[in-house]
């Protein structure tokens, strides 16, 4: 059984993944995997909520477009 995430990054690396990380790398896309949408946003809440604004009743799954993770958790260097 796919989960959200499983679907939504299936659609970003068959259907989106060429187009947008030539003209929107480092921004967001988030992906309503139901419906097949996706939302595009310079940060991961913008992404996030306009996807929820646009499609109240689905979850949406957030990418950070050219990148493996969305969020980068770690020791700074100083």
């Amino acid at each position: 059984m796919s989960t959200t995430a499983d679907d939504a990054k299936t659609i970003y690396l068959a259907d989106l993944k060429e187009n947008l990380e030539r003209d929107y790398k480092g921004q967001y896309v988030a992906i309503v995997s139901q419906t097949r949408c996706h939302y595009v946003r310079a940060t991961f809440v913008e992404a996030a909520l306009a996807a929820r604004e646009a499609e109240p009743d689905h979850i949406p799954f957030v990418i950070r477009i050219g990148h493996d993770a969305a969020f980068h958790i770690g020791a700074a260097t100083t």
